[in-house]
């Protein structure tokens, strides 16, 4: 199908505002829960918007290396939210970002065999591990829904009339909206609530009005990143659980493009996710992963072309450069915040559901899989001083809820399924159908 250019930019701007929403809410969480002063927000914001653009268009961008080549989007994963503000607590800001770089470095190595690996992460591994992130972050959009923790409002009934407010707006246009304004609910959320919260004297223009017209970002604007062992560990297994994700997703386009796909498609798509990240890391963004809310605008569409996402990408970096539009965002109250967080949260669980869903539960083992590692990784988060006493050499995989709910699935999965004298090790027809599955 041949586009004018006219409707190569709208469908353009019509991914930019499916993804939008998701994009620009996790550096507000994070940026809030790690006290950044209104500047540093509104660039945190910017750096993330344009790096949005650069993953995308390293996506889309086929070559002998990396890039798979399909309309992909790339946006910051909802999964890292709770391990960056665990790191930043535990290890400080420069920490978070010495673990991106040194995770993208990784996925970069082993984006040659991951294929070789997916074994060890069937869906009741990644499954797990996405619920217990998803568990982990309610408690942040409770915190904001009451008006932000710390707050002097907090749990005020204007601050929870205004969080239910922004949900039922989103419940709603869930339930009687279709396409395109379906995918961009929580957007519309955000606005409504935002607009709501005006008229209620709760927004402050002040950093829109002081923000520049044009800003450059660069490199380590938060400092030099420092390199834990701990904190890459952690990173490293989140991005990992990305790109399972990812997988799903670049089966999902290739199905809809017409377009088998490889053993070395996936690998320049892992790389160029990556690289993404890498990049991310230098420039003081986050981990990106593919965003299945596009897909669904592909499907919906059926514009399958690679341009219009490059488009995307272009659009995206573009906004990037204008702290303006970066600071509208950071005037968000809390509660409104967390109103959508409350939706977007809760669909981290249900994807981590969704996952397990695929899970035979027929087997005893499985339960026994997702009982112990949800199980250990709530109980790390809740009480992490329960291995306090432990050697540091230990500590490293149980000082971390996620680390050690991540641990503890796929060791569990590899006693039970994978190992060869368990008398429960698949077969390697079991394996490859476990594959075609994620």
């Amino acid at each position: 199908m041949k586009l004018t250019a006219g409707k190569t930019v709208s469908l353009s701007i019509q991914h930019v505002l499916a993804m939008y929403a998701g994009a620009v809410v996790v550096p507000l969480i994070v940026g809030g829960a790690l006290g950044l002063t209104p500047a540093q927000l509104t660039y945190l914001v910017s750096a993330d918007i344009l790096m949005c653009g650069v993953a995308t268009l390293l996506q889309v961008w086929k070559n002998r290396f990396f890039g798979i080549g399909l309309p992909v989007v790339l946006g910051c994963t909802f999964t890292a939210v709770s391990p960056m503000i665990s790191i930043a607590s535990t290890y400080g800001i420069p920490a978070i970002y010495g673990s991106i770089i040194a995770g993208g470095v990784i996925v970069v190595i082993i984006s040659f065999f991951f294929g070789k690996l997916v074994k060890f992460f069937p869906p009741v591994v990644t499954g797990s591990v996405v619920t217990v992130i998803g568990i982990t972050l309610i408690p942040v959009a409770m915190n904001n829904m009451a008006g932000g923790e710390g707050s002097s409002d907090f749990g005020e009934l204007s601050n929870l009339a205004l969080a239910f407010s922004v949900l039922l707006v989103i419940v709603l246009l869930y339930r009687f909206t279709s396409g395109f304004i379906k995918s961009i609910s929580i957007l519309i959320g955000l606005i409504a609530g935002t607009a709501g919260a005006a008229l209620m004297g709760k927004v402050d223009f002040t950093e829109v009005a002081n923000a520049g017209w044009v800003q450059m970002i660069h490199p380590f604007y938060f400092g030099a990143p420092v390199f834990e062992v701990t904190p890459i560990l952690t990173m490293s297994l989140v991005l990992i659980v990305s790109l399972v994700e990812s997988t799903g997703v670049y089966f999902a386009l290739g199905d809809l493009t017409d377009r088998r796909l490889t053993e070395k498609d996936l690998g320049k798509g892992y790389r160029a996710e990556g690289i993404a990240v890498l990049l991310g890391g230098v420039f003081n963004a986050f981990p990106y992963t593919a965003y299945s809310q596009n897909v669904g605008l592909v499907q919906l569409t059926g514009v399958k072309k690679n341009s219009v996402i490059a488009l995307a990408g272009a659009f995206l970096i573009l906004l990037g450069l204008f702290p303006k539009a970066a600071a509208l965002t950071t005037i968000i109250p809390k509660p409104v915040l967390g109103g959508a967080m409350v939706a977007m949260f809760g669909m981290v669980i249900a994807y981590g559901i969704k996952m397990l869903s695929r899970v035979d539960f027929g087997k005893q083992e499985n339960l026994l899989i997702v009982a112990c590692s949800i199980g250990i990784g709530l109980g790390v988060t809740v009480v992490p001083q329960m291995f306090q006493n432990l050697p540091d050499a230990v500590k490293l995989l149980t000082e971390n809820g996620i680390v050690a709910g991540s641990f503890t699935a796929i060791l569990l999965n590899a006693i039970f399924h994978i190992h060869p004298f368990s008398r429960h090790a698949e077969q390697p027809e079991a394996v490859s159908a476990e594959k075609s599955a994620v």
